[in-house]
């Protein structure tokens, strides 16, 4: 490259590398309450008798929550509206998600009445036409008070406070002050109790919440007849506790809700299970970063400890972005971090190996220039490095769209991921590896950068090019078999959907004494959950789901595990109401069918549809055969679980374009070639770097397997999975009817080839009796 392009891709390196070293050291991470612990719960406003539960409403009642949040005294709280009706609250540090549904969530509609008489047992509550009601005495059990209509509601309050009265002796208490023209409406109220006689009901004034009477204080008899209690204030009592004034009083501060709230989402993660997340992600970062960089090293030497250097400089760059952009790093999110190192790889591995081929094309003409071969690949490769990024950017946009909680932070990272590795890749490795074969000591000894021989296994593919497409029909049929196998576990067995798609309640406890699965199995059936899942994830741990999402339900599934394994302590609760499970499966299947849609779109833009439908093709099988080993292994279909499915989607489908790209060039080159012989040519031009970019991910997955926690375990056990078929599918499906579709369906004879131009090129040469030869020597 010129020493001027060079020049302003060494001034765009040294900024974005210096800008994100000082983001990094400036400006603290946006954990997620998975890794730092507290309650997340998720909202649905429903229409009222009054009002209807639209976005402006929604908007409303989350003002109204905000409110009341800023009551529980809660660090850092987060409240935001998702779609029309939806409001996502997160709660850092709280661990007791009933007390936060149960502020939070009611209507508190607050009204002050007169009382106007008494009723005994047989009056019961109830409401008249005229807006009079009977209501429970809470002074007397088993005594209604009979009120009048509402004199004054909540909406004239305008501060409440929780206050302990030491002088009084009345305990806690709720103060309230209220507005100017409230304070009128006051006075008048209590004025005119106060001329009611002493022991008559109709002295008392009653201070009402959601229809239960919380207070019905009787008017001293120094308040005059008529003048009532000025000052613009009053007091709630009712032998509080000083949690239930606090409650109280944030519930009055925030007014009433303009329409109904119901939980649909809940989910509290306690703080110890995400420093232990965090940690264990870590460290799989490290491993699988260190034998990721120990592995590109010893194939590729020299150039390999570049990329090393740039694969560091890769997780630098794309942290800091996650931190100047202010998104919420979750697990998942750094399981996404972790996997797009190996994603990372394959740009470098896709220009060293085409470096290679380059170099020895230029030793047989006289040429050992180092640079120029370099530079060639990085110009060759760009379209095929394009085109995977892409489709990985697909499955990621898909995610942010339609998942929800952490595993949209996964999408958001997976795509900072991409985007970062397109820049160290084609700038930061380019630049450091054009500065290092400038050194005169480098010239000279050309095998010291991994470019002068084109490895082992390449050399010998180049030999002898194994003839896989004369088998073709063998290989699909094959994997038509396996495609059966699949589909009959996803049959025979079923899928274990997991609480996200089902609807239900799965709380992770630990115990103080080591817990046997058959004594809790047998205790929580015994307590009257006869379905419910109950499974121990270590020693001291143990899982339990059941479709019942209420407290007392948990609270009896609690007493039970305490008998046989000693006192518990919830580490996660995880609630998903049944209409939000039913949504996110729908959402989960219009996720996957637009993920292949939008493949099968973009390739047919960038190639041919045959070699589209043949790319997606290998990803739908890659996908079936994922589901089907979860059916068979009969492990849970969750949210993180899709997060897995649509990445094995975009890593699929890169696979495949890379050697379906080399396909596309040879055949522009290749004269009269059958395609069968072409597509050969293909695959053992590009099985050195399918196989070297496939071990830089299983080094990450298997770390992440090994050390991620049961949180990551199913994720990486996917991935693992799809990765291992994705490379086989390339080979063994995708090229195979790639050349039975194109036989069947052969370009123009212009050679449009869609996208690029994937047609035969013209065969002049052969024509002339001159065989026509590849950029690496062999006669194609």
């Amino acid at each position: 490259m010129s020493s001027r392009s060079a020049l302003w891709r060494a001034l765009l390196a040294l900024a974005v590398v210096a800008l994100s070293l000082w983001i990094t050291l400036t400006t603290p991470p946006r954990l997620g309450l998975d890794l730092r612990g507290g309650t997340r719960i998720v909202l649905q406003t429903e229409d009222g008798p009054t009002a209807r539960a639209d976005a402006a409403a929604t908007d409303r009642a989350l003002e109204v929550l905000r409110k009341r949040v800023d009551g529980l005294g809660v660090a850092e709280p987060s409240l935001a509206r998702s779609g029309e009706r939806r409001i996502v609250v997160e709660l850092p540090g709280l661990r007791d998600p009933r007390e936060a549904a149960d502020v939070i969530g009611r209507t508190a509609q607050l009204t002050f009445h007169a009382v106007t008489g008494t009723a005994g047992e047989t009056g019961g509550p109830a409401a008249s036409p005229d807006g009079t009601r009977v209501l429970a005495d809470p002074d007397a059990p088993g005594t209604f008070l009979t009120l009048a209509a509402p004199a004054l509601t909540g909406d004239g309050v305008k501060s409440a406070e929780a206050v302990l009265d030491t002088q009084g002796g009345r305990g806690w208490t709720v103060d309230l002050a209220f507005r100017d023209g409230a304070a009128g409406t006051w006075a008048r109220l209590t004025g005119a109790a106060a001329c009611a006689a002493p022991g008559d009901p109709a002295r008392r004034v009653a201070i009402v919440l959601d229809d239960r009477v919380v207070s019905a204080p009787g008017m001293q008899t120094g308040v005059p007849c008529g003048a009532g209690i000025g000052g613009g204030s009053a007091q709630i009592t009712g032998g509080f506790s000083g949690q239930e004034a606090r409650d109280l009083a944030a519930l009055v501060q925030g007014g009433a809700l303009p329409v109904p709230v119901t939980t649909v989402e809940q989910s509290t993660v306690g703080p110890t299970l995400g420093a232990d997340a965090i940690r264990a992600s870590a460290l799989a970062a490290v491993i699988g970063l260190a034998c990721t960089g120990a592995f590109v090293i010893v194939v590729y030497r020299l150039l390999g400890v570049l990329a090393t250097v740039a694969l560091l400089l890769y997780g630098l760059i794309s942290y800091a972005a996650v931190v100047a952009l202010g998104a919420t790093l979750t697990l998942p999110g750094l399981a996404g971090f972790v996997l797009a190192i190996g994603i990372a790889v394959d740009a470098n591995v896709l220009v060293f190996e085409r470096a290679r081929e380059e170099y020895a094309a230029l030793g047989r003409t006289g040429g050992r220039d180092l640079r120029r071969p370099l530079a060639t690949a990085f110009g060759k490769v760009w379209s095929a490095v394009a085109d995977s990024h892409v489709t990985t950017l697909l499955a990621a946009g898909l995610l942010f769209v339609f998942a929800t909680g952490p595993v949209k932070g996964f999408g958001v990272t997976l795509a900072i991921g991409v985007v970062t590795s397109l820049l160290t890749a084609m700038v930061i490795t380019r630049l450091l590896a054009d500065l290092t074969l400038r050194l005169p000591a480098v010239r000279r000894r050309p095998a010291v950068t991994g470019m002068a021989g084109l490895g082992r296994l390449r050399t010998r593919l180049t030999r002898r090019v194994p003839r896989l497409m004369a088998h073709r029909r063998r290989w699909l049929l094959t994997c038509a078999g396996l495609l059966v196998a699949a589909l009959a576990g996803i049959g025979v067995r079923g899928m274990e959907f997991g609480v996200e798609f089902t609807g239900g309640r799965i709380v992770q406890y630990t115990a103080e004494r080591p817990v046997d699965a058959d004594a809790a199995r047998a205790a929580v059936t015994a307590a009257g959950f006869p379905d419910a899942v109950v499974q121990t994830t270590g020693e001291h741990d143990v899982s339990v789901r059941v479709r019942e999402t209420g407290d007392a339900e948990q609270t009896e599934i609690r007493e039970a595990l305490t008998r046989v394994a000693g006192p518990v302590e919830a580490e996660r609760d995880d609630l998903i109401g049944p209409s939000l499970g039913g949504e996110l499966r729908t959402h989960a299947l219009l996720a996957l069918g637009l993920a292949v849609a939008a493949q099968l779109l973009y390739l047919t833009v960038r190639f041919r549809w045959t070699y589209a439908t043949a790319a997606v093709a290998a990803m739908t099988q890659d996908v079936l055969l994922v589901v089907g080993l979860f059916a068979w292994l009969g492990k849970p279909v969750d949210s993180v679980f899709l997060a897995a499915l649509l990445t094995v989607v975009g890593y699929s489908v890169n696979d495949s374009v890379v050697v379906l790209d080399r396909l596309r060039e040879l055949r522009r080159r290749g004269g009269g070639v059958p395609l069968a012989d072409l597509a050969d040519r293909a695959v053992a031009q590009t099985l050195p770097r399918t196989v070297n970019t496939g071990m830089g991910a299983l080094f990450v997955l298997v770390a992440l397997a090994v050390l991620g926690g049961d949180s990551l375990t199913d994720f990486s056990v996917a991935l693992l999975a799809g990765v291992v078929l994705g490379m086989a599918s390339t080979v063994f499906t995708a090229m195979p009817l790639a050349v039975a579709l194109e036989t069947r369906n052969p370009a123009s004879p212009a050679g449009s080839g869609g996208g690029r131009g994937g047609g035969p090129a013209p065969a002049t040469r052969r024509r002339a009796g001159v065989p026509a030869r590849d950029r690496s020597g062999a006669v194609v």
